[in-house]
């Protein structure tokens, strides 16, 4: 045996012997770049990736480099100032973090004892929930969506209120995400009220708007759920730059709840959270990009709804999930055809996500609103499938 082998075999045993045993053999989350490594820069651009709900496009920015030798703020001053302006709300109420994925590990890491305490999820739903639970040691307790039938109309992912209202007093956290990811419908406000209510003295609800722009083509009125921050106290938001602002090379994202949540939170983050050029660039979009973001948000609503249109006529696809987010969810008629369509994307580097191993959604794949041509592209391709 070599001795580059025997190094190997003796640091496998000193991490099975000093890790935690759980996490050894732990699956870590497949992002899109994991399950697609972009490789270099001509790799990467012989691409299309509509696998990972990025933007299309590209901002330019300046940058100012004056200071780059000292840490940045804690929370940078005029990075808050222009969240708060266009969330509504104090800056007080926010904590700009490393994309919301950091919101979500300082959530649970704040309220959850490990080993002890566990957070709730609704599957099919965005997967660093049971992720980061499982790395900081929670338990995941899971109440799956459902569907519900009202006047002969059925109604597709919804909360399970009579499920979650049995697990009361039995997580801290609540995670719903709105639109949800991968199924990209909005949660009904009345439900997750009731969710917001039913746990008022027992748990934390979180929810989850990382696609929320999308919802509307006049979304600036309708902060719905930032407005429960000040109503209840059990309340938090998270929000990112990284779908609508076309940003998500640069990991920012919002953590927004009550003044009290925020200077717990702020206990647990890292000393330098938010890099000063991130922050630049972040506030210069929320600051003069607003018009560009809203136009973004209205073009892939408008190519949604032709995607939607044109799958509903595809012979190998039997149903096209509703989307509010800047991707749609179909399903395909058997196991066969959803592999015939993803290998043949795979094989013209058209790399879309498939989420057929999440429950409820068998065949089932998703794909991310890119610009027209790339979605031009798609198209043409698999309408040579009879």
């Amino acid at each position: 045996m070599s001795s580059t082998a025997n190094n190997a075999s003796s640091i496998d045993a000193l991490i099975k012997k000093l890790a935690r045993e759980e996490l050894v053999d732990m699956v870590p989350y497949q992002s899109a770049r994991r399950l697609f490594a972009s490789g270099d820069n001509a790799q990467a651009n012989s691409k299309t990736w509509l696998n990972a709900n990025e933007a299309p496009g590209q901002g330019k920015y300046q940058l100012n480099s004056e200071n780059i030798n000292r840490y940045p703020d804690f929370q940078p001053q005029a990075l808050l100032n222009a969240y708060s302006n266009y969330c509504q709300l104090p800056v007080t109420n926010i904590l700009a973090t490393r994309g919301a994925d950091e919101g979500i590990e300082l959530i649970i890491r704040s309220f959850c004892k490990a080993y002890q305490d566990s957070v709730l999820i609704c599957p099919p739903t965005y997967g660093m929930y049971a992720i980061s639970a499982e790395n900081h040691g929670a338990d995941v307790v899971k109440v799956p969506l459902i569907n519900t039938v009202t006047n002969n109309e059925e109604t597709k992912c919804q909360l399970d209120l009579e499920g979650l209202k049995a697990q009361v007093g039995n997580v801290k956290v609540v995670f719903l995400c709105s639109p949800g990811n991968p199924t990209g419908n909005t949660l009904p406000q009345s439900q997750i009220k009731a969710v917001i209510e039913m746990f008022a003295d027992s748990a934390m609800v979180v929810v989850d708007e990382a696609y929320y722009e999308y919802t509307s083509e006049d979304f600036s009125a309708e902060q719905i759920n930032t407005k429960l921050i000040s109503e209840y106290d059990n309340v938090i938001v998270l929000r990112t730059l990284s779908k609508a602002f076309a940003l998500a090379g640069l990991r920012c994202g919002f953590t927004l709840a009550s003044n009290e949540v925020i200077t717990l939170l702020s206990k647990v983050i890292a000393p330098y959270p938010v890099p000063a050029p991130i922050a630049e660039i972040a506030s210069q979009a929320l600051t003069n990009d607003l018009a560009a973001m809203q136009t973004r948000v209205n073009s892939a609503n408008a190519l949604r709804a032709q995607l939607n249109d044109w799958l509903e006529q595809q012979a190998w696809c039997c149903e096209v999930f509703p989307s509010d987010a800047n991707f749609v969810l179909f399903r395909c008629n058997n196991l066969s055809e959803k592999d015939t369509v993803f290998n043949l994307l795979v094989e013209n580097n058209i790399l879309i996500r498939d989420q057929s191993k999440q429950v409820q959604l068998e065949n089932c794949l998703r794909i991310s609103l890119g610009s027209e041509a790339e979605i031009s592209q798609l198209k043409q391709l698999l309408e040579t499938l009879k």
